[in-house]
């Protein structure tokens, strides 16, 4: 079953259950989705690729949102709990991401392929790592590629 049916199938069944959260959170993907399609230079189908970028991109978002609640402290916390339910809720469609000791063996393997020794070229080194695999998480790749040239 693809991600926008099974989106369908939660959407019909929070319908039911009068689950504001759910319908709230699946309406917001729904909308990025097709933000994204109608978006000036966008080719390409609307497909399960297109609804996990989607979904990651909002995750992240979400979590650095959250922190941010988070800090309000008690003025926050109902906002950082909405926040905290839709990234667990969504996290099912996410891909799996490489493990981080794993994505430091790719890091070494990359900057020594690449012969790389200058902390100036760390975007080459991230560049070349994020082409090549697609289950890296961005952020973990910059920090291990920065603190393995330093």
């Amino acid at each position: 079953m693809s991600i926008k049916d099974d989106l369908q199938a939660e959407l019909k069944a929070a319908m039911k259950a009068r689950d504001r959260r759910r319908l709230d959170v699946i309406r917001q993907i729904e909308t990025e989705v097709s933000r994204h399609a109608t978006a000036p230079g966008f080719k390409g189908e609307i497909d399960d690729d297109l609804y996990q970028t989607v979904i990651v991109g909002y995750v992240k978002k979400m979590e650095k949102a959250k922190r941010e609640y988070d800090q309000m402290g008690e003025r926050g916390r109902d906002m950082a709990d909405k926040l905290a339910f839709e990234i667990e809720y969504l996290e099912r469609w996410l891909p799996t991401m490489r493990s981080e000791e794993e994505t430091r063996r790719l890091v070494d393997e990359a900057i020594a392929e690449l012969g790389v020794d200058d902390p100036k070229q760390a975007g080459r080194v991230i560049g070349h790592l994020m082409k090549t695999y697609g289950d890296l998480d961005g952020a973990t790749v910059g920090r291990l590629v920065r603190e393995r040239l330093q």
